[in-house]
């Protein structure tokens, strides 16, 4: 639900952008932990409050996880990819957390306008 409302405001707000971007993570956990959690939530504010991303979804099933953002721009990801913070908690991840991981990111391109 968050999610979509956050799209929903996003799309409200933008009726003429036709085109936005999704990242799509995959990963293959070790064992989660209250450190995983804690970074994890902070990726997402980092995400969330500085850089454009305008929803963000997870689902944790057993050891797979699966986690969805949107974002308004490429731009927008690869700064929020080039921060230093992220770049710490993606060396974190590969070393503590993630048996195997990767990142897709797709455009999506909107063939209407919502009212």
């Amino acid at each position: 639900p968050a999610a979509v409302s956050g799209l929903a405001r996003y799309v409200q707000a933008n009726p003429g952008d036709k085109r936005m971007y999704v990242v799509i993570f995959r990963a293959r956990i070790r064992a989660l932990d209250d450190e995983y959690a804690r970074v994890a939530a902070r990726m997402r504010e980092l995400a969330l409050g500085e850089f454009g991303c305008m929803a963000f979804h997870a689902v944790t099933d057993g050891r797979d996880e699966v986690a969805l953002s949107w974002w308004p721009s490429e731009e927008s990801i690869r700064a929020w990819k080039d921060h230093p913070e992220h770049l710490l908690a993606q060396a974190a991840g590969r070393e503590r957390w993630y048996e195997s991981y990767s990142v897709q990111m797709a455009r999506i391109e909107r063939q209407y306008t919502c009212p």
